[in-house]
């Protein structure tokens, strides 16, 4: 199976004088509220809506007005054009990691002039793990609608929601592992998925489709490309019918059990062990993503075997 030139990203700080980034023409997140059910969309299509850090901040206001609007019951995340997510951003004219935003997803000093591992530590615990954590328990319900690609940082961002409904040409995949680091920032591969699975996905980089998605359970529901949004906003509106309380206590009650079998803890070890692997290619090779650019990434993956 040929892939399509989509390919993950991570997030070491970028060269020493970065360009400024080109200011949007859009907002990299649009908000819309339709009865009980808010949509957050990210809107960078014409990057296979990788993440860089205005957009994840914009993310973190639009969840967070959503949780504080008592008219919205539901959220839905969403990806404008062919593809849910490509990961984090690490090559785009908007590219950001060098910039400072209003941290509030935790307590962690400012990664802004910070070296070395310190300044990608600080600024990973407070982009990803922390936003992840800080979403995953949103007392609202959140569905995530993918399309196309949801690679590496968009796994994160669609293991966060509580529903997962997928297109038929939607496909999954953790490929960083060519970076030398194991696994994304937001570790819940096996918790998403059987441990000898989840070793599969990160063992060999391949796109996982859909429809095995849903075989494994982590994907809810698959729907032809055209019925996507409509099928993610009437599993909204069936969702919403439920008391607000009933189904915040719900959410709490299952994210609970997630911890208590060891998720919590699974995700501060993992995130250590990406660190290691930051500073072990700071040393050894050329930059914290061990020399694996966008280019690099592409190059690698080559011809994959679905799965």
């Amino acid at each position: 199976m040929t892939t399509d030139p989509v390919t993950p990203a991570d997030s070491a700080p970028p060269p020493a004088t970065p360009a400024d980034p080109v200011p949007p023409a859009e907002p990299v997140v649009r908000y819309e509220r339709t009865g009980p059910v808010a949509t957050v969309t990210m809107n960078r299509p014409e990057f296979r809506n990788a993440q860089n850090s205005a957009m994840t901040y914009a993310l973190d206001r639009a969840f967070y007005e959503a949780a504080a609007d008592d008219a919205v019951k539901v959220i839905v995340l969403a990806g404008a054009g062919a593809h849910f997510s490509s990961g984090h951003d690490i090559g785009t004219p908007g590219r950001d990691a060098h910039l400072p935003f209003d941290r509030r997803a935790g307590l962690w000093w400012d990664h802004c002039g910070k070296p070395g591992a310190e300044g990608r530590f600080a600024r990973e615990s407070e982009v990803y793990l922390g936003m992840c954590r800080r979403w995953r328990e949103l007392p609202k319900p959140v569905i995530a609608a993918v399309q196309g690609a949801c690679v590496a940082g968009g796994l994160m961002l669609a293991w966060v929601c509580d529903l997962i409904v997928a297109s038929e040409d939607a496909f999954f995949a953790d490929p960083v592992v060519r970076m030398g680091i194991p696994g994304v920032e937001y570790f819940a591969h096996p918790w998403v998925l059987p441990p000898r699975v989840a070793k599969e996905l990160l063992y060999t980089g391949d796109r996982m489709s859909a429809r095995r998605a849903h075989e494994l359970g982590m994907v809810n529901r698959v729907v032809p490309r055209e019925q996507l949004a409509g099928h993610a906003r009437e599993l909204a509106g069936r969702v919403a019918a439920m008391p607000r309380m009933g189904l915040a206590l719900a959410k709490r009650a299952v994210n609970q059990a997630e911890d208590l079998q060891g998720l919590h803890g699974g995700l501060d070890a993992a995130f250590a062990l990406h660190h290691l692997a930051h500073a072990h290619n700071a040393e050894t090779a050329a930059d914290p993503l061990g020399g694996m650019d966008i280019r690099a990434m592409k190059a690698e993956a080559g011809t994959e075997a679905g799965a």
